[in-house]
């Protein structure tokens, strides 16, 4: 049974990577709701988080790991926290600010940065610290 589920995983990588991603950010965004809504779900935002999800973040994140994997190899401490540093430093914000942006432009706002500009450094600071918990 094992094998039957991680022969595909093996075999289609950045298939993986992307549906993982997708549907990550698309369950998140329902728990958020969950947790935080009164009453209806909104399964537009739900759905405009899984486009940005699977059409950038599963995209930029499955080259940008591989990308660091073939530049700095190995699992040194040193290599590690280069690639840590690189990570924080050039991805981290990209990903971030094509999130706020992407779905802002999915849900048609008139301003597609008003979200970017509220929530940006706040998200950074925070994803920032996760990695060094």
């Amino acid at each position: 049974m094992r094998d039957a589920l991680l022969t595909p995983v093996r075999r289609f990588p950045w298939a993986t990577n992307v549906t993982l991603y997708g549907c990550l950010f698309a369950g998140g965004d329902f728990v958020h709701q969950c947790f935080s809504r009164k009453e209806h779900i909104d399964w537009r935002h739900t759905r405009n988080v899984a486009v940005v999800a699977f059409s950038f973040h599963g995209n930029f994140n499955f080259f940008w790991m591989r990308f660091l994997e073939r530049r700095l190899p190995g699992n040194a401490l040193q290599m590690v926290l280069r690639k840590l540093l690189l990570d924080q430093t050039l991805a981290a914000p990209l990903a971030i600010s094509a999130f706020y942006t992407g779905v802002s432009v999915l849900e048609g706002r008139d301003d597609v940065l008003q979200d970017w500009r509220e929530k940006f450094l706040n998200t950074y600071k925070v994803s920032f610290i996760r990695k060094f918990d």
